[in-house]
């Protein structure tokens, strides 16, 4: 086995560092981690992020694993439903924990025992104090705490009131059990923090068994060791709660301690990662549930149309180190576009649709022109459309007095259908109130069809699709949730939410090979964008396709321009 000085580290993360000299040392001859969420709401990409890092170390080392395990110790706030959601979206990402989901209450008899210990050495103690009392009594950061008047009963009397807390013999909040550490450290962590509290909640997991429930800090180390965790990797926001957790492990004597290490946790720009401020979002109906594809939950991100290899690849990109600071939107849609360009099938679909009728081209005739699925990968085989005299062609793509350099469609000009012939505009048909274009009347080039004749250079390229042979459906085009890439900046972050973040299209009309068109396979409408069938509206006799994102950061031009 290769020694410290011998080992080369300098292409990985702090902590992949940290770990694969612990396993060059022999302090560990594997590595065992845990991903432990509390089941009080849907993973976001947040939470991504920790997963890929705590999966990803027991990946990448011989005979090691990560646990899922559920910090399941406030169940008034917890569900069956997020537990659920919890497990799909792990898998989603492509991760398995070895088919045994574990949860904090599976030692709930252990953690209490870890309890009496601590009480049998004197090191907690039941406190009477109001949460209120409490409060005042820990002091702030800048003055010591003071010590509550009950620090000092006896064991005896310790160990009696405990076992009537468990008993269900005082109310809830009545009293506490506190750590006694110091109440003048500069750690507020540290100015004897509860380690159980009274709740009458029935619980997910174990009924109505117990009435006192431990906190995460005093639960957490205890699971951890119980596990056999060798490293305890989470957020920089439980930094200050490190001395805690080695403290509960020391107190109570236990070898082969794990070692907690803290990383900067993810923040995204036009989103919120706040679990409460989601929660908000959804309970007051800003959006339509925790999947909303506008969330930057998890599953709001599959339902979108975003894949696991992006979310993978992003997390991977984006490190592991313990700098704060946020992360470009952007670098997250190029992840889902570099992925989405290599195997997303194509189509054409027109969001804003005018008519073309061909005249020189017969009504009712249907001509079949074969298109490949991918222009640059012709193993993924090849698609039909369908030419008829009446066609849709999309609202911009003519302009009766068109700007400087445009290349589509105007009168008397020349452009080329895609996958499909060169029509000529011969005549417009407009609204006699409004003056609005509402047809075209065109004629094709039936010598035009694949390559050009030579000679023959026509440089705008339109999509289109069928008005007589095409599926209908509607659309959602989604953009960014908040208006500002930090709407956590002060005051009510709802102030700053997107009035124009969904926008509806009905009734739209997209090629006949999208009829059967399935969820989480994403398609990139051709010169339009990447999108996806939606897993949850969406029926197959009315097709509803979510906008996963724009073939182009066209929203960071937007910004430049001010």
């Amino acid at each position: 086995m290769a020694s410290n000085e011998e080992l080369d580290t300098r292409d990985l993360d702090f902590i992949r560092a940290i770990i694969a000299q612990d396993l060059a040392s022999g302090k560990h001859q594997r590595v065992v981690s845990r991903f432990p969420p509390e089941p009080n709401g849907f993973l976001h990409i947040g939470h991504a992020k920790s997963i890929c890092l705590n999966f990803g170390v027991a990946e990448e080392n011989p005979n090691s694993l990560c646990r899922l395990r559920f910090d399941d110790t406030n169940p008034e706030k917890e569900s069956q439903t997020y537990i659920d959601a919890i497990e799909t979206d792990v898998r989603w990402l492509g991760f398995d924990w070895g088919g045994k989901t574990l949860y904090t209450s599976d030692y709930f008899d252990k953690i209490h025992a870890s309890a009496v210990t601590l009480i049998q050495k004197g090191q907690a103690y039941v406190c009477d104090l109001s949460a209120e009392e409490t409060r005042n009594y820990r002091g702030t950061l800048t003055d010591p705490g003071r010590e509550s008047p009950f620090r000092n009963r006896s064991i005896e009397e310790n160990l009696d009131l405990f076992e009537r807390m468990g008993k269900g013999e005082f109310d809830d909040g009545a009293c506490v059990l506190r750590a006694k550490i110091d109440m003048a450290s500069p750690n507020m962590n540290l100015r004897d923090p509860t380690l159980y509290r009274i709740r009458r909640v029935n619980h997910h997991q174990t009924g109505d068994s117990w009435c006192i429930y431990p906190t995460y800090d005093f639960s957490h180390p205890i699971s951890d060791w119980l596990e056999g965790v060798t490293h305890s990797l989470c957020t920089l926001e439980f930094e200050d709660h490190r001395p805690l957790y080695d403290w509960v492990l020391a107190k109570l004597e236990l070898e082969n301690r794990p070692r907690q290490i803290e990383f900067s946790r993810l923040d995204l720009e036009y989103t919120v990662m706040s679990k409460r401020k989601l929660n908000e979002l959804v309970t007051s109906g800003h959006v339509n549930g925790w999947d909303d594809p506008r969330m930057p939950t998890l599953s709001g991100l599959r339902r979108r149309g975003f894949t696991p290899k992006s979310i993978r690849t992003f997390c991977g990109r984006i490190g592991i180190s313990k700098a704060i600071g946020t992360v470009e939107l952007a670098q997250l849609e190029a992840c889902i576009r570099e992925d989405l360009e290599e195997k997303a099938p194509r189509a054409m679909a027109v969001l804003d649709p005018i008519k073309v009728v061909i005249d020189n081209f017969p009504e009712g005739q249907v001509e079949e022109i074969i298109a490949p699925n991918h222009p640059q990968k012709p193993e993924r085989g090849e698609r039909t459309l369908y030419f008829t005299r009446e066609i849709w062609i999309d609202r911009e793509d003519f302009k009766e007095i068109p700007p400087r350099k445009y290349k589509r469609l105007i009168p008397g000009g020349e452009v080329r259908l895609r996958n499909g012939y060169v029509i000529r505009c011969d005549e417009m048909v407009k609204d006699p109130e409004s003056g609005e274009v509402v047809e075209l009347s065109c004629s094709y080039d039936p010598k035009t069809l694949g390559a050009p004749p030579e000679g023959r250079k026509v440089k705008g390229v339109i999509h289109w699709v069928s008005a007589e042979r095409c599926v209908r459906a509607d659309i959602r085009l989604y953009d960014h949730l908040f208006t500002e890439p930090n709407p956590d900046g002060g005051g009510d972050f709802t102030d700053r939410l997107n009035p124009d973040s969904l926008t509806l299209l009905e009734n739209r009309p997209v090629e006949m090979s999208l009829a059967n068109a399935q969820p989480e396979t994403g398609y990139q409408f051709e010169r339009v964008g990447y999108f996806s069938v939606d897993e949850k509206d969406s029926t197959p006799e009315r097709l509803v396709f979510n906008r996963t994102v724009s073939l182009r950061d066209s929203w960071a031009k937007i910004v430049r321009k001010g």
